[in-house]
């Protein structure tokens, strides 16, 4: 069986990377979570001390930094010019500004064209926000992944909460996420979009199991599936 691409976008907290991780096992595929490249880059910003908006020098910092994505059972391990920061990137304080970062064309040109490298041989599940509409076009299965922002913010306070990284409040992380859905909408590069031709998956009131089964679903009835 021919490898094939799958694209999975949507909005913050849409549990898109959980979804992509457990696809592409199933799979026997690679799982890119993009939005760790763009947290990498945040992380490092803050490293050097540079503020976000300073948005040369954070492009240029992007320029000669080295970021390693590596499969593990447990999930992606990122590491940045030697660092693991897997952890690292998922503090509020990166998650606060993060949006900003990946809003920066230069940042995103260097990022796509990485993403656009990995998914060139095939056998990859990816995720993030302007995928299916500009990373990989051409990917054989494309999914629009969400649910309201209530639901969002309630799975990613869990979250925090197990992986003891939650500073905020529900209500307060509920505003986060909504303020970044705005930001992620209307950047002028690569705003976060449907694709015409992805799948509309609302996951507000399904399993975590349900959705994967249903994009395997999808894999089956049109490309037959996978290895």
């Amino acid at each position: 069986m021919e490898k094939f691409n799958i694209a999975i976008d949507g909005p913050a907290g849409a549990g898109k990377s959980t979804i992509a991780r457990l696809v592409a096992r199933a799979l026997g595929f690679v799982y890119v979570d993009t939005g760790a490249m763009y947290r990498a880059v945040t992380w490092k910003v803050q490293q050097e001390g540079l503020l976000p908006d300073q948005e040369l020098e954070v492009a240029a910092l992007a320029n000669r930094m080295q970021i390693e994505l590596i499969p593990r059972e447990e999930g992606q391990q990122v590491i940045v010019d030697g660092v693991d920061v897997t952890k690292e990137i998922r503090t509020t304080a990166i998650t606060d500004h993060v949006s900003q970062i990946a809003s920066y064309g230069a940042i995103r040109q260097l990022l796509v064209t990485l993403q656009k490298q990995m998914a060139i041989t095939k056998g990859v599940v990816m995720d993030g926000r302007d995928i299916g509409t500009h990373v990989m076009p051409d990917a054989e299965i494309k999914v629009f992944l969400t649910a309201s922002v209530k639901e969002r913010a309630e799975r990613r306070f869990k979250e925090m909460q197990n992986s003891g990284t939650c500073t905020l409040t529900l209500s307060e992380l509920e505003q986060d996420i909504a303020r970044r859905d705005q930001l992620d909408q209307d950047r002028e590069i690569s705003p976060l979009r449907r694709a015409h031709d992805a799948v509309l998956m609302d996951s507000t009131s399904m399993t975590i199991e349900e959705v994967v089964d249903e994009i395997l679903g999808l894999c089956k009835d049109k490309v037959g599936g996978g290895k």
